[in-house]
């Protein structure tokens, strides 16, 4: 017997928490930083002039702010001088002068204010737009993937594309980008007016700043590693929470309540020891560059009070040179903060580009076949596929289908028989060989058109947060209300939803966990049934129901598949007795085919199958 896996393009891996091996970790950084920069900058090209205004803006705020603390010192200077002028009796303050220097310092703050809202203002606006315009070119390109893409991928990681990646890119814009302007101007223009003070003064601020640097780097160093381990293990203790729960029953069925503490406590332990060091030294850096700084102070304090009693340097110039040494260590942290956020929003922007740049479904062909009105006669012919070429799992595949047969498609599992549904509705395309509609190659429509042709009901149930005529209305959205209800009644539905609190206007939640599996599966035969397709896939579309509903859809798909051709995936083969063909499937070939009484007489692959589930044990 074959193994699933060889039909299988990847076994999916163990779904994990919200910081698992796709969410944007801390410190994460592009394989290609510049490279994506590129691209980055030619997405938003169609906003380059609003950009330069931005940064127009941001560069006219930081002028202004900066220029403010040494008009301030000036307002200081006069006070001072008024001071001493009339303790000597020569004169007094001049309140006059003083007020014009504060208003003027006043309308300088004002304008800077006034650019930095406009500058944030129109980034705010260009980052949602991209944002938006990203969302978008992202859920068009979803519907032009094939389906290998998503067969080859979790859920978990296509979804973070379009949420925790575009958030966090448009994070990074919003703030980082103005932001680095912002500090570079800013540290820049400071150290202008610093030199412009005092050279001694500037030099004494700049030495300073190795030895407080030095100080966060040996911190930094020990505190990365117990980072590192925090960000790992909080990773697993959100992928055992995620896993516990959700697989609760199966813990308390199997009495592993205490192994689950356990290993969750020595998780959990490592996480604790790593977290308090690693916010332990963290937060160490804050007072170490205080301690630093405030020397700096000290030595500005008394290196200007020998400038002003030498007459090099004024009061007020002493008063600004503090203010402007405040302002020279805020723009290098603040630049190393926009440092992490670029690299991490180049990480989450490299990932959506790289999704972006998938190879993509061939949606339209050059003169396409069209057809008013399809059969549904289906011929499959040496048809040779595999989802790795060098693997192939199916070989030399022969059937034809005439219109309207009832064709039931048997063997055991990973035999091939949902690889052949995938052919025939193009989600995966041959390797070699043919399957044709009414006798035209497949390839030969556009896919939209072949697709629409066909109606599906699968083993895994889809229903959406809405009313439950809405998801039976899903299959043909311009359906009257009244063949909505028929559809419903064909499937054996109808008197159930007639039960249910507001009837057809019961609102199913996200999960649809208000209405049981088996009642699911009903609503999506009526939505097979509404949608009224010339070709029917029921993939083990039973499987989810008991024995007394199963016979009443039995009743159901004999009306559904009448003078249609449909072809039925089925483990129990008590439901296909009366099929028209039934074709018995082992390591990607048809190994028998025939009606039920020609393959039960033959004694051979199908009887074995067919007996094996009806066997008492003695």
């Amino acid at each position: 017997m074959s193994s699933e896996k060889e039909f299988t393009p990847r076994q999916r891996p163990m779904r994990r928490g919200p910081m698992g091996p796709h969410g944007m970790g801390a410190g994460e950084k592009a394989k290609d930083f510049k490279g994506t920069i590129k691209k980055l900058l030619a997405y938003i090209g169609q906003y380059k002039f609003a950009v330069i205004v931005v940064l127009l803006f941001a560069v006219g705020s930081t002028v202004f702010n900066i220029i403010g603390p040494r008009t301030m010192g000036n307002a200081t200077t006069e006070l001072a001088n008024g001071l001493m002028a009339k303790i000597s009796g020569t004169g007094g303050i001049d309140f006059d002068a003083i007020a014009q220097i504060l208003l003027l310092v006043l309308v300088m703050y004002g304008i800077s204010a006034f650019f930095n809202f406009v500058q944030g203002y129109i980034m705010t606006g260009i980052t949602q737009k991209i944002c938006y315009r990203m969302r978008k070119d992202i859920s068009e390109k979803i519907n032009r993937m094939p389906m290998k893409y998503f067969e080859t991928r979790t859920y978990g990681e296509v979804l973070s594309r379009i949420t925790n990646d575009v958030d966090t890119l448009g994070m990074g814009l919003n703030q980082s980008v103005t932001q680095l302007i912002t500090s570079i101007a800013t540290l820049i223009g400071v150290v202008v007016m610093m030199l412009s003070i005092s050279p001694l003064m500037t030099l004494i601020t700049v030495v300073i700043l190795p030895v407080s640097l030095g100080f966060i780097s040996v911190v930094v160093k020990k505190s990365q590693r117990y980072f590192r381990t925090q960000q790992e293990y909080l990773g697993h203790i959100n992928g055992q929470v995620e896993e516990v729960y959700s697989g609760h029953n199966i813990v308390k069925v199997f009495n592993q309540e205490e192994s689950v503490k356990e290993e969750f406590h020595k998780t959990n332990q490592v996480l604790y020891q790593s977290a308090w060091k690693s916010q332990f030294l963290s937060g160490m850096m804050q007072p170490i560059m205080v301690f630093v700084s405030n020397l700096g102070y000290v030595a500005v304090a008394i290196s200007g009070a020998f400038l002003a009693i030498n007459g090099t340097i004024t009061i007020g110039d002493i008063q600004a040179f503090i203010q402007y040494v405040r302002n020279f260590t805020n723009p290098i942290q603040q630049i190393a903060q926009v440092s992490n956020m670029l690299q991490s929003m180049a990480a989450a922007a490299e990932r959506v580009f790289e999704f972006m740049e998938e190879e993509e479904e061939v949606q339209l062909i050059e003169n396409p076949v069209h057809l008013e009105h399809i059969e549904g006669n289906v011929e499959f012919s040496h048809v040779h596929f595999g989802y790795r070429e060098d693997q192939i799992i199916i070989s030399d595949f022969n059937a034809y289908v005439h219109a309207g047969q009832k064709i039931a498609i048997v063997g055991p599992t990973g035999a091939g028989k949902t690889t052949m549904v995938k052919l025939l509705m193009r989600f995966y395309d041959v390797n070699s060989g043919s399957i044709t509609l009414d006798g035209h190659d497949i390839r030969s429509f556009n896919r939209r058109e072949l697709r629409s042709a066909f109606g599906m009901v699968l083993q895994d149930t889809w229903l959406f947060k809405g009313t439950i005529m809405e998801n039976i209305r899903y299959g043909r959205l311009d359906a009257t209300d009244e063949e909505v209800i028929a559809a419903a009644k064909a499937a054996h539905v109808h008197h159930f939803i007639q039960t249910l609190p507001g009837g057809y206007s019961m609102e199913l939640n996200e999960e649809a966990s208000n209405v049981s599996q088996g009642q699911k599966q009903l609503l999506t035969i009526a939505r097979a049934i509404l949608a009224d397709n010339p070709v029917l896939i029921l993939d083990e579309a039973t499987s989810s129901v008991d024995t007394r509903t199963e016979v009443q859809i039995q009743k159901a798909m004999d009306n559904l598949v009448a003078g249609r051709t449909s072809f039925i995936i089925a483990h129990r083969l008590s439901t296909i007795r009366d099929a028209d063909l039934i074709l018995c499937m082992d390591g990607g070939d048809i190994v028998e085919q025939g009606t039920h009484e020609e393959l039960m007489a033959k004694n051979g692959f199908y009887a074995n199958l067919y007996n094996s589930q009806f066997e008492k044990v003695s």
